[in-house]
């Protein structure tokens, strides 16, 4: 969440800038100012209060000690209406701190200036294409006829199960699956990112603090008897890792890899966009998480976007980057770029990781801090990205490699899958 310092004396600034998301926070920011005067006000009663009557407390000391009770004992009552006027005190600053932290929760961060403006997806600025879309027969089909005439996933089998959105694969098409996912490890882990192997279960805590609660509660499947969630990505349980930390500077920075199978309810998706692969609500991703020194974070970004270029460079396949508009920024990022694959047989494209800065709106949540060059503890900031999500690179790879004979598996995930053609 943002801090209420930068808030307070940067008001205007903030309020301008939340506009980018379409979004007029005046009212919003006004009520997060007067609770946090309301809140200093009230601590600064309560430190008065306190002090004086420990001023007391000593001067009830010295008249015992002096043999005057009858004067002790008139401080004392006043110590004790001091100590009622404290206990009220006490509990109308946790409120009113708990009332500024649920309004601060709701308030989404504040976007970087090289954000677009705009208001949804089709406003979103493209920065970057690469790969020549190839070129397919008349007989091409889309992933899914593909999955199925080759029987490599079968969407009906995983709704029998399950339901919708919960594929099963098989034979080739589960080592393919298996292949990418060894595959990104290494490329993660060769660049530097220690590997982890994370919780599927989250806390609140959890959630809140990485910001998935409570913006998408909706999105997320929650286990009631438990108050757990399923994770709908592995940063929430990787950035936990360091939620109420304070490291050294030295220690930055921090560099996580990470494969999860991910879980996401996706209430109201519905239609053609969503067929096969395009959208389910179980589906396996490899992450990469960056804890920064501030003044480094945006140099780390633009390492994370190099390093998924460097992966869509070695499986050949063609894909644009894009920088996300106001209106298309998720709620936690400052700045966002998007990566999409073509998808052939679709005419479309595919979404198929975002890496984002945070700045320092998810370690303000975390209370993940350092202590910098000159002894202070200053807040941390966290990135994140995939690298990659497996539906749609396994989409991509199906429509843009299939030939009259079968499916070819790109050079770089032969090593890993073992066969050359599907």
């Amino acid at each position: 969440m943002l801090q209420i310092s930068a808030i307070r004396n940067h008001k205007e600034a903030v309020i301008k800038a939340l506009a980018k998301r379409n979004l007029d926070a005046t009212e919003m920011i006004e009520a997060a100012l007067a609770l946090d005067e309301k809140r200093r006000a009230t601590q600064t009663e309560l430190d008065n209060i306190k002090a004086e009557s420990n001023s007391l407390s000593k001067e009830i000391g010295e008249l015992f000690k002096s043999n005057q009770p009858q004067k002790a004992n008139v401080l004392k009552e006043k110590t004790t209406q001091l100590k009622d006027a404290s206990k009220t005190l006490d509990q109308v600053l946790n409120d009113t701190i708990e009332d500024l932290s649920a309004l601060l929760y709701k308030i989404p961060n504040v976007p970087n200036e090289l954000v677009p403006a705009g208001t949804s997806e089709t406003d979103n600025e493209e920065v970057y294409r690469e790969g020549e879309i190839p070129v397919l027969g008349d007989n091409a089909l889309p992933h899914w006829e593909l999955a199925k005439k080759y029987d490599i996933i079968d969407f009906e089998l995983g709704n029998k199960i399950t339901g919708a959105g919960f594929p099963v694969y098989k034979g080739k098409g589960a080592r393919l699956q298996r292949a990418l996912i060894s595959y990104f490890l290494d490329k993660n882990t060769e660049a530097g990112y220690t590997e982890y192997q994370l919780p599927l279960l989250v806390n609140e805590a959890s959630g809140f603090g990485t910001g998935q609660l409570p913006d998408k509660e909706g999105q997320m499947y929650f286990v009631g008897e438990d108050n757990l969630y399923l994770i709908p990505t592995a940063e929430v349980p990787a950035t936990n890792i360091y939620r109420d930390s304070l490291l050294n500077e030295s220690d930055l920075p921090i560099k996580l890899t990470g494969y999860t199978p991910c879980f996401r309810r996706e209430a109201g998706s519905y239609g053609a966009h969503v067929r096969g692969l395009n959208r389910l609500h179980q589906f396996d991703k490899v992450e990469i998480l960056r804890i920064e020194h501030p003044d480094k974070s945006y140099d780390a970004l633009s390492e994370m976007v190099k390093h998924v270029k460097g992966i869509l460079q070695e499986l050949k396949l063609p894909y644009r980057i894009l920088r996300l508009c106001g209106g298309d920024l998720g709620f936690t990022s400052a700045l966002t770029y998007d990566f999409e694959v073509y998808s052939t047989a679709q005419e479309r494209w595919l979404e198929i990781s975002s890496v984002s800065n945070f700045e320092t709106f998810q370690a303000n949540r975390l209370k993940l801090r350092f202590k910098n060059s000159e002894g202070k503890n200053e807040l941390a900031h966290t990135l994140n990205g995939s690298s990659l999500a497996l539906p749609r690179v396994l989409a991509g790879i199906l429509e843009n490699y299939q030939t009259e004979n079968g499916i070819d598996i790109p050079e770089a995930l032969i090593p890993y899958t073992g066969f050359k053609t599907i």
